[in-house]
C-alpha cells in the first residue's frame, strides 16, 4: 500500500525518478542518525540537464522556477532512495540551499528557489517549511540554471 507522501505525489502528478547518480566523486547522500544531507541536485530530466543557462538572460524567471521544481524532485527522488522507499519517514524538510545561474545584477534569486520550496511544502504540507539561502553564482557544472541542496529530518 502506497503511503501518504506517495498519494501526495500521485495526487500532484508527478512521477519520481530513479534517484540520479553522482556526476563526480561524491556521494549523492549521508545519513547521520536521523539528519538527511542530500547533495546539490541539478534540472536533470530522464538523464539530460532540462534548463541551462543564466536565469534572466538565456531564461525567463518562470522557467527558473521550473528548473528549481525539476531539482526538487530530483531531491526527493534522493530521499526515497535514502529511506528505503518510504517517504513517510520524512519528518521535516530542514533546509534547502539554491544556487541560481545568474548575471552579478540579477537579484530575484529567492523568487527563482521558491520553485523549489513551494514544491515541498505542497508535497509534505506543513513538514515541508524549511530555513533556505538563494544566491547566485557565476556558472554552474554542466551549464545549469539552478542547483539546490537539501536536509531533512527523519523519523526512526
Amino acid at each position: 500500500m502506497a503511503g501518504k507522501i506517495d498519494a501526495r505525489l500521485k495526487d500532484l502528478g508527478i512521477e519520481l525518478p530513479d534517484a540520479p547518480a553522482p556526476a563526480a566523486n561524491y556521494v549523492p547522500y549521508t545519513l547521520c542518525g536521523n539528519i538527511l544531507y542530500i547533495s546539490g541536485q541539478v534540472p536533470l530530466r530522464d538523464g539530460r540537464v532540462a534548463y541551462t543557462g543564466k536565469v534572466g538572460q538565456d531564461l525567463p524567471l518562470e522557467e527558473g522556477q521550473a528548473a528549481a521544481r525539476t531539482c526538487a524532485i530530483n531531491i526527493i527522488a534522493q530521499a526515497r532512495a535514502a529511506c528505503g522507499g518510504d517517504l513517510d519517514r520524512v519528518k521535516q524538510v530542514l533546509k534547502l540551499g539554491g544556487f541560481v545561474n545568474a548575471l552579478p545584477d540579477f537579484t530575484d534569486h529567492p523568487k527563482v528557489i521558491n520553485g523549489a520550496s513551494d514544491l515541498m511544502v505542497e508535497v509534505f504540507g506543513d513538514a515541508g517549511r524549511h530555513a533556505r539561502f538563494a544566491v547566485g553564482a557565476g556558472s554552474l557544472p554542466l551549464g545549469c540554471a539552478v542547483e539546490v541542496e537539501a536536509i531533512f529530518a527523519l523519523r526512526d
